[in-house]
């Protein structure tokens, strides 16, 4: 099997997004210390990126992820820190949507 890709798409409430990612980030060393992980990284609009771009807005970071597998990114979802920042955060947030893709 390919890698495993995934697209967060995170919406925070208004004025939260600075927050969440100040707690996402804090979160950054342990999941990538997890099994499996290849790639783990929060992502904002490019800045004057001109009428190319489809902005997410003030409010919205992306997190692309890759993994080895879907079984690591089972064990990613069911790991105690990723529960405890969820815990942290869900009151922050608006709405999450969760990408979750192959190469082909």
């Amino acid at each position: 099997m390919s890698n495993v890709h995934v697209v967060a798409v995170i919406t925070t409430k208004p004025g939260q997004r600075a927050s969440v990612l100040d707690m996402f980030n804090a979160n950054v060393p342990a999941v990538l210390a997890e099994d499996g992980c290849i790639a783990y990284e929060a992502t904002i609009d490019t800045e004057n990126a001109g009428p190319m771009q489809s902005a997410f807005g003030p409010d919205t970071f992306v997190v692309i992820e890759k993994w080895e597998s879907m079984e690591a990114l089972g064990a990613h979802a069911r790991a105690p820190h990723m529960k405890e920042y969820g815990a942290k955060t869900k009151d922050m947030l608006a709405d999450r949507k969760i990408h979750i893709l192959s190469s082909v």
